[in-house]
Formats: structure tokens, sequence, C-alpha cells
């Protein structure tokens, strides 16, 4: 009998035989395609993490090497999801919608939000099946409030927000966080990514809000068309886009001070510990808006 990678999910077994096959009788069972490298768990390796495997190390290893900031990059942009987040909830916000959400990491979202408010109900979305494997770490909400997860990709908006694991937790004709961070550089093409994000925007009601962080290439355009093509190479074609191309996605929408910023200045927490970090090592834009 062959070796076979087991991971559970709840009741939900996920396996892999060690020869890429899935599966046997439990038709829950996914590929896992630990030979091929996944940006969620490269992203997991830069934060310290352990939920990668040797594909995403080695991808991870080339990233490093053409642009070594990227750890940089990677934790600086986490500490700006904590903030937006807790800045949201703290604002008034209950109901979150974390898509891409990577392999969890705590804190988590709903962690950050239930901190402020433990009545504040979220739903995490992603296609990476390690993810699934995992997302039991994602659903320990408190007792109060509510989280569930989603198999859901990005690039298909209107399927994702009719699912039945949003439309039980979320009621989308109140506000809704919407949080797209470090997501939409994974999706290429010149107008793509901006369709995606309108039509999460206009699914949404007014008071909603919307938290972005996305790769840059203004500060250091070498390193990232090397970091790109590391990505390119190890099968995740990607794109960074410019202040101007990463303002267009809250188009219509109010920005919270201070608008657009690196992920490092946007509102710092008292004694930051990324003081020391440049523009060009954070290498992300960020921004929060609602939705007037």
């Amino acid at each position: 009998m062959a070796n076979r990678r087991v991971l559970t999910k709840g009741g939900v077994k996920v396996s892999q035989t060690v020869d890429g096959t899935t599966g046997g009788a439990d038709d829950s069972a996914v590929d896992l395609e630990l030979d091929r490298a996944h940006s969620a768990r490269m992203y997991d390796y830069y934060l310290g993490g352990h939920t990668n495997f040797p594909a995403d190390r080695e991808a991870a290893g080339r990233a490093m090497a053409l642009f070594p900031s990227v750890l940089v990059a990677a934790r600086t942009n986490r500490e700006f999801t904590h903030r937006a987040t807790r800045f949201l909830a703290t604002a008034g916000l209950r109901q979150f919608l974390d898509v891409g959400t990577g392999i969890p990491t705590s804190p988590n979202l709903h962690e950050v939000a239930q901190g402020v408010a433990p009545e504040s109900r979220v739903v995490y979305a992603d296609n990476d099946p390690i993810v699934l494997a995992h997302a039991q770490a994602l659903l320990r909400s408190h007792p109060a409030g509510r989280t569930a997860y989603v198999q859901a990709d990005a690039t298909d908006p209107a399927a994702l927000l009719a699912s039945p694991e949003v439309e039980e937790t979320l009621d989308l004709g109140e506000p809704v966080a919407l949080s797209l961070n470090a997501l939409l550089h994974f999706v290429p093409g010149e107008h793509r990514a901006h369709e995606i994000v309108e039509h999460f925007k206009d699914a949404l009601p007014s008071g909603s809000t919307l938290a972005i962080s996305h790769v840059t290439p203004d500060f250091d355009p070498e390193g990232i068309a090397r970091l790109t093509e590391a990505y390119r190479a190890s099968g995740t074609p990607g794109q960074a886009r410019t202040r101007e191309e990463f303002t267009r996605f809250f188009s219509g929408w109010e920005l919270f001070e201070p608008g657009i910023t690196t992920s490092h200045r946007w509102r710092p927490d008292p004694g930051q510990t990324f003081g020391d970090v440049s523009d060009a090592e954070a290498a992300c834009y960020a921004a929060v808006a609602r939705k007037p």
C-alpha cells in the first residue's frame, strides 16, 4: 500500500499519496499538490511558519536570493493586516470577509477582530487545498461571534459571495469589512484585478470597507522585477502595480487617513518595530477605504 499524507479538517479527511495520487473511497480527499510551490505556503515560510514543503521552500529561497527584502515585506504586510482589522473593529465593523486568507498564523484576523468585538463574524476564503486542511484553526471563534471558511477562488467573486458559508455567516445587507491583502498582485492582467475588486465593491452596501495591500515596483523596480520572475518561474504569475494603478482599486470610496502609503507607514502602532524599514524593503502599498 502506498504511503499517504493525511490531514484532517474537522471530520474531513484530506490526503495525498507520496506518488501524488489522492483519495481512496473518501470523496472529500483533495490533492494537496505538495510537489508544486504555492504562494500561500511560501508566505507561511517567510513568516516563520511550518506549513510549507520542499517545493515551497525551494521557490521561497530563490525569491529571497533575488529580492532579500521579501521577508521584511511579508512581515510588514502581516502587521498591516492586524492594524487595519483592529482599526475597523474599533470603528464599529462587525462583519469581515478575508479573501486570500493563506495559512493560519495566529493571531488570525478573527482573533484580532473578536479581541475588540467578540460578536464579530468572519468568513475566510482561499483556493489552496492546504489552507482547507488547516482551516480548523480559523474556525475557533469566540462564542459570541462566528467564523467560517469557504474554499473559493477570488477570480470568481460572484460564486464566492453566493457560497453557503458567506450567506449563512454574513448579512450582505449590512456593512462588511473586505480584506484583499497580499492577493491582487497574484492576479495579472491590465484590467482583470480591477474588475474583480469592482465586483466585490458593487456587491457590498454603504458603510462597507476595503483593505488592500499590494506589491509595487515604485521603490525598487529592478528588485521587484526579479521577484516577479522568481514567482513566475515557480508557477505563480504575478504583477506588481504602481501607485496610480493601486489607487484605482479605491475609486469612488473614501480613503481613511493616511490614504495611500506603504504598508509599514499605515497607522503604525506606538513602539512599532518597523521604524527602520525603508519603503523599498516594505515594497507594498496599503490603504483602507469606506463605501459612501
